[in-house]
C-alpha cells in the first residue's frame, strides 16, 4: 500500500515535473487477513459477514512528491461494525455501495448504519486522509486558507 502510493505520485509527477504531486493507496485488515474489492456479491456478503460484529483496520498510505523530495505517512482508521442479520446484510446489499468498496461497504453512505463505533479520520476510511495531507502541503509552504507562502513546520 505504501509502495503503491508512492509509485502512483512518481508516475504522475513524471508527466508534472513542477507541480507537487499526492499518490494514495489503501488497504483493509481483520485479524491478519487483507480485505479486498469484493468482486461480486457473494465475496461482499463474505466480507460483511466476516466484518460483522468486530473491529477491523483501514491503513491509508499518502505520498507527496515534487521540489526533489518525497514524503509518505500512513494513517489508521478502527471501524467495527454492528453485528449484523443475514436481512440487514441483504438489505445493504441490494444499494450496491459495495461496488469497487475493500471491505464490501461506503461509510460515506448508508453503510454508515453498518457501523457500530469508528475511531480515525474519517477522510481516512474515504481513501484520501485530508489531516495528513494538509500536515503535508503545510510542511512544504503551501497556502491553503489565503494568498501567499506559509513557512514550512
Amino acid at each position: 500500500m505504501r509502495t503503491l502510493a508512492e509509485r502512483k505520485a512518481r508516475a504522475v509527477a513524471v508527466l508534472y515535473p513542477d507541480a507537487l504531486v499526492l499518490g494514495a493507496d489503501q488497504l483493509g485488515e481483520v485479524a491478519g487477513r487483507l480485505l479486498g474489492k469484493p468482486e461480486n456479491r457473494v465475496e461482499a456478503r463474505a466480507q460483511l459477514l466476516a466484518l460483522a460484529g468486530r473491529t477491523h483496520r483501514l491503513l491509508t498510505a499518502v505520498c507527496l512528491v515534487g521540489d526533489g523530495r518525497e514524503e509518505t505517512v500512513v494513517e489508521e482508521a478502527r471501524l467495527t461494525l454492528f453485528s449484523l442479520s443475514e436481512a440487514e446484510v441483504e438489505g445493504y446489499l441490494d444499494t450496491k455501495e459495495w461496488e469497487g468498496c475493500a471491505g464490501g461497504y461506503r461509510v460515506e453512505g448508508r453503510g454508515q448504519a453498518l457501523m457500530e463505533h469508528i475511531d480515525g479520520d474519517r477522510t481516512c476510511i474515504q481513501g484520501l486522509p485530508m489531516q495528513a495531507v494538509v500536515r503535508l502541503l503545510r510542511g512544504r509552504g503551501v497556502p491553503l486558507l489565503g494568498a501567499g507562502t506559509l513557512k514550512p513546520d
